[in-house]
């Protein structure tokens, strides 16, 4: 997906591609630096929500943004690697979607949170991965092509499967508008996706020259989709803050650790358990924002808002301990 987390070597370890090698530094130092953007966009948002909340509409186009620098960073060989591995991608696109939804079904029910909020948690474990999971897999030594492939087909297929989850696990919560997800779905992901894709084919020289930026704008764009969700509200923050915050870090908890465990049970190698770690724990959490925005409440886009912190420090942290743990399949 970022063409960061794809750096070419020669055996002796020197860059074939100097420009890879900058780009994957870039991505690192985002990965890193982006957490830090959303908390201090969060508490922007709860200090100054008369600034923030009249932007609300605007979150859809946000959104669209975000899909389209992924899509600039995908090209027609991503794809083929679903066809080379059909199994493990299967396998990383199963867990994802069976995990993530269950887990946060369960939690919901577990913490016994009100409608609103347990609507929240459901549907940001409805959505497919989230835009730095492929990073996250890189820095861990994880299977980057398994983890571009699972990201990639999983975004694609949301616009049927999202909705279809969410209505199934959610509607005893509240009323549930499937077919307008599915439409919404298809406007602010799959349409700016594939325009990225295409511009990807079709305009080369000019997205080379900004795909360094992307990881950047990606941050700074869901940093302020952040901003307006805690804006939204910032009234009842103090209150739902602290169980919102549990279930989610429950909630990406289970995802990390079953997804690798997916992995093992599928007889996967090392690096692409690490892979589908990240795949299955990582959510994209700006189109779960999104649509608990446009669908429900402002508080039911709290457990996303709090979801996008989360999992870029939880997955910063796991990726660094992975990274420094020898590949088991190398060992044996």
């Amino acid at each position: 997906m970022l063409e960061a987390t794809k750096p070419q070597k020669s055996p002796d370890g020197t860059p074939v591609n100097p420009a890879l090698e900058a780009e994957s530094k870039i991505a690192r130092i985002a990965v890193t630096v982006f957490p830090i953007l959303v908390v201090v966009a969060g508490i922007l948002g709860f200090l100054l929500p008369g600034v923030f909340k009249p932007m609300a509409p605007s979150v859809p186009y946000l959104l669209g943004i975000i899909m389209f620098c992924m899509g600039l960073t995908l090209t027609p060989p991503d794809f083929a690697a679903v066809a080379k591995r059909p199994w493990a991608v299967a396998l990383g696109i199963l867990a994802h979607y069976i995990i993530m939804p269950g887990a946060g079904w369960l939690i919901a029910g577990a913490l016994n949170l009100p409608p609103e909020l347990a609507v929240g948690v459901i549907l940001v474990g409805c959505a497919p991965s989230g835009t730095a999971s492929n990073v996250m897999a890189f820095l861990a030594k994880g299977d980057v092509a398994l983890s571009v492939a699972v990201a990639s087909v999983s975004t694609l297929i949301a616009p049927i499967v999202t909705p279809l989850l969410v209505l199934f696990l959610a509607g005893s919560y509240l009323q549930i508008d499937a077919a307008g997800m599915v439409l919404d779905i298809v406007k602010t992901v799959l349409l700016p996706v594939v325009a990225g894709l295409l511009a990807r084919v079709f305009l080369k020289k000019l997205v080379a020259k900004v795909l360094p930026a992307l990881p950047w704008a990606s941050a700074v764009v869901i940093s302020l989709i952040v901003a307006i969700v805690v804006a939204g509200s910032a009234n009842k923050i103090i209150e739902a803050g602290a169980i919102v915050f549990l279930a989610v870090v429950l909630h990406n908890g289970f995802g990390l650790g079953l997804g690798y465990l997916a992995g093992k049970l599928g007889r996967l190698d090392d690096k692409a358990r690490r892979a589908l770690a990240f795949e299955v724990g990582m959510q994209n959490s700006g189109l779960a924002a999104t649509l608990a925005t446009a669908h429900f409440t402002p508080l039911a886009a709290l457990p996303s808002a709090v979801f996008s912190l989360w999992h870029n420090i939880s997955g910063a942290i796991v990726a660094a301990w992975l990274a420094r743990r020898p590949l088991r399949d190398k060992q044996a």
